[in-house]
């Protein structure tokens, strides 16, 4: 259960920064932002799925099945950029008298309360320049899901996504299947009329669609990633 960060219950805490399984990084995908659509194309997937509201999430996909991260080794995050939801661990934000206020994962395997990881507090009870850029991170991480919501449901009205099955073949011949995600459907993009192009390039969501797209040729890299963990 989230705490409220506060410099009196939290005055010793320290977060690891590393990567890898032992610090809870062994999940197969991250909830990302439309802004980020750009940084992540270069290195994984991005594809959508459902949330519990019936709307769509776009999903950063690091795995093929579940608890399975393949840009984990044995130096940290296979990758030059990690999605702001993976790095904002393990701070959130909730509300608390009516306002955004900063909380801690307190079962989060990055807390420590020894002399790993950055300190939260200063010893007479300042935040760290640590502390102050993970709350910028999450104004940021809050903003850009605010507006990622809009470019969803854009997509959306304009029916211009599908769901797709994804098969990988084993070394032994058995078969795995990657199930329940969403991708642009490109057939229907192009079909769009001049007007409502207009407006998604208005909105700025033409780079953000066509760099969803281009992320797919990613599923060739996991794959093999997935393949030699296999072997």
């Amino acid at each position: 259960m989230p705490q409220l960060l506060n410099n009196i219950q939290h005055k010793d805490l320290r977060v690891i920064t590393q990567r890898g399984a032992q610090w809870g990084d062994d999940f197969m995908s991250a909830p990302v932002t439309v802004d980020e659509f750009r940084k992540l194309q270069a290195h994984y997937p991005v594809v959508f799925q459902r949330d519990d509201k019936g709307g769509f999430v776009p999903t950063a996909l690091f795995g093929l099945q579940d608890g399975e991260n393949l840009f984990l080794t044995e130096d940290g995050w296979d990758a030059d950029y990690l999605p702001l939801s993976v790095q904002r661990l393990p701070f959130s934000i909730g509300i608390a008298d009516d306002e955004m206020r900063m909380m801690v994962d307190m079962d989060s395997k990055r807390v420590s309360l020894g002399a790993e990881g950055e300190a939260v507090f200063l010893p007479l009870g300042g935040t760290t320049d640590f502390t102050e850029n993970a709350n910028s991170l999450l104004r940021t991480l809050h903003e850009g899901l605010q507006a990622t919501t809009e470019f969803t449901q854009m997509l959306v009205k304009h029916d211009l996504l599908e769901s797709f099955v994804l098969d990988v073949e084993r070394p032994d011949g058995s078969r795995g299947q990657l199930v329940g995600y969403y991708m642009i459907h490109e057939e229907r993009l192009a079909a769009l009329d001049s007007s409502t192009v207009g407006l998604l390039h208005q909105a700025d969501y033409l780079q953000p669609i066509y760099m969803a797209i281009a992320s797919l040729s990613n599923f060739t890299k996991l794959i093999k990633r997935h393949l030699a963990r296999e072997a």
